[in-house]
């Protein structure tokens, strides 16, 4: 044989040596790392049976500020205690010696044991791994404790409604509501088999890394919530709305630089821990995403900042208010009715004028208004990482009805979900840009590789200098406008608006007299902002106007945030 085949032959089988040697070597990291927790629960299925499949799923995390990762979503091991009818020779006897140890019901015990053709009857689940191994030692014939894992969300209550969780739909565990269906296809581990043949699930695992990509990957997720600010958030809501008797509230804090949101919730919420024993099912969808609302008077500053950025207005324009202004046959008047003669566009702001924000959207006029509106996206999903968006009602923005521009201007007669409202404000607070809400900042994937989640910048809607002036208008709001300047923050800029919204009847048509939403966003420090904060409450009770409702939960949040990321004073 010549000597270069010889070679030739020699570098091939080396490779080849090579190639295989690699991939055991890659099987056997599966096996000691990757699936090693998964192995070891086999090997203790040795000695207590196991479930029939045991769950499995990935987590999710919280992050601190520090960096910390806590568990928001999370397995939990325990047992589930089953009898086998037919092997029960003395059932007086076996319930005693159970019930000693688990409190269990005896007519529903003796019930399941006469099921004499049976082979498998539970009586308990989620029994803990002390009472489950207490069980075990009795030796009772026809008595048995299965290990089982489930899921289990430590914090409770806390973001259930960005969370989700895990439910049968129809015979699999699959994630239901917020991020755990979202991601399920990253969480979900319930199809992995750990005893195929050894080979095939080596060249499975090259070929998925290969050809299905990152979709097929198993990992587990970090979100941006930060658990002390959702802690402290959803206080402030329970506060609220005990204290105006709200049908419900809501809020979310996000960087309306980036996007990433430290904080959402809505309330009612739900514990998923006991998602089963809620009686009302609504109560798993997320209001902050799912529901729209006309927003009121804090769309005016949108309005207002499309008005500068057109040119249209400058804000010491002024306009003569008479407290009404007709449109189309209808008759629009103030909050208050009340005319305040020749304003500025600052006294719009300030005072909360509709006159004004109507005079400064026919100054801009209604093609380069709904422009502008509609490129807020407040018609299409936000792309948050939660399912079952709901998307804005602009059709008035469609009929080219003078009237119906002139409401939405000031927040009626259009409606958006609570996040497409704060994404739409932070665009004031940001230099201009629609950025992209999000949850995730980074999944972990069960092969120790792990990917940051990469969000666009957004495109811009309003110029740099516009979202400096209206910043600048929204400042005065707070330090000569807001309950009278009371509020205001000597060591730190805030931009904020308040908005007070009839809450329309779908019933009868019309709005309802007695009814109204509140709604206050505000962002700080203003001219560098890291933190957006958008609040509301739904028909509150004796109570008219927002800035005696929500202005106190906004400025405790403020304070809050500032002091606890000592952010350092603008001012």
């Amino acid at each position: 044989m010549p000597l270069n085949i010889f070679r030739f032959r020699t570098k091939i089988l080396s490779i080849l040596l090579f190639l295989f040697a690699s991939v055991l070597g890659g099987k056997l990291f599966f096996v000691q790392v990757v699936n090693g927790e998964d192995y070891i629960a086999e090997a203790e299925s040795q000695y207590i049976a196991p479930a029939s499949d045991i769950f499995n799923r990935g987590t999710i995390y919280f992050k601190e500020k520090t960096g910390n990762l806590v568990s928001a979503a999370t397995l939990k091991s325990g047992f589930t205690l089953a009898l086998v009818p037919s092997q029960i020779t003395n059932a007086e006897e076996a319930y005693k010696k159970v019930n000693e140890i688990w409190p269990i019901d005896k007519e529903d015990f003796m019930a399941k044991v006469s099921k004499a053709d049976d082979p498998y009857e539970e009586i308990g689940k989620r029994l803990p791994k002390e009472i489950g191994e207490q069980i075990e030692d009795l030796g009772i014939d026809g008595v048995r404790v299965y290990k089982d894992k489930w899921r289990f969300y430590p914090a409770e209550k806390i973001a259930s409604h960005a969370l989700g969780f895990v439910a049968y739909k129809d015979n699999t565990l699959t994630g239901r509501y917020g991020l755990e269906q979202y991601y399920d296809e990253v969480l979900n581990r319930q199809d992995k088999n750990l005893y195929v043949n050894f080979f095939a699930e080596v060249f499975s695992n090259i070929s998925q890394s290969i050809f299905q990509g990152d979709k097929s990957r198993e990992g587990d997720i970090i979100l941006s919530i930060e658990p002390n600010v959702q802690s402290f958030l959803e206080s402030e809501l329970v506060k609220l709305t005990e204290k105006w008797n709200s049908t419900s509230s809501g809020g979310i804090i996000l960087n309306p630089k980036t996007g990433s949101i430290y904080a959402m919730s809505s309330l009612p919420s739900f514990d998923p821990n006991t998602f089963g024993k809620e009686t009302d099912s609504t109560v798993f969808s997320n209001p902050l995403i799912e529901y729209v609302y006309e927003m009121g008077s804090t769309i005016k500053p949108l309005t207002m900042a499309f008005a500068l950025d057109s040119g249209a207005v400058t804000p010491t324009t002024e306009y003569y208010d008479k407290g009404y202004v007709d449109v189309s046959g209808y008759h629009i008047t103030n909050y208050d009715g009340k005319g305040r003669g020749q304003v500025s566009m600052q006294e719009v702001l300030n005072q909360s004028l509709n006159t004004g924000v109507v005079f400064a959207m026919e100054k801009m006029g209604k093609d380069a208004f709904r422009d502008y509106m509609l490129s807020l996206e407040i018609g299409e999903e936000t792309g948050i990482d939660l399912p079952n968006e709901a998307l804005g009602l602009v059709r008035n923005l469609d009929t080219n009805i003078d009237v119906d521009f002139a409401t939405a201007s000031f927040g009626q007669g259009i409606a958006m979900t609570p996040m497409a409202t704060a994404r739409a404000l932070s665009v004031l607070a940001n230099g201009g840009y629609l950025v992209t809400p999000h949850l995730v900042e980074k999944i972990d994937y069960t092969v120790g590789l792990s990917k940051d989640m990469v969000y666009n910048k957004g495109h811009q809607i309003i110029k740099p200098e516009t979202s400096e002036e209206i910043t600048r208008m929204l400042v005065r709001v707070v330090d000569e406008a807001l309950v009278g300047g009371t509020v205001a923050l000597d060591r730190y800029s805030v931009a904020a608006k308040t908005g007070t919204a009839q809450i329309a009847d779908k019933k009868n048509g019309g709005y309802y007299n007695d009814r109204n939403l509140h709604s206050f966003f505000g962002y700080f420090p203003a001219y560098d902002p890291e933190f957006l904060v958008f609040l509301y409450t739904i028909y509150p009770k004796e109570v008219k106007y927002a800035s005696y409702t929500l202005t106190d939960p906004f400025m405790n949040t403020a304070k809050f945030l500032l002091n606890y990321y000592e952010v350092p004073p603008d001012r």
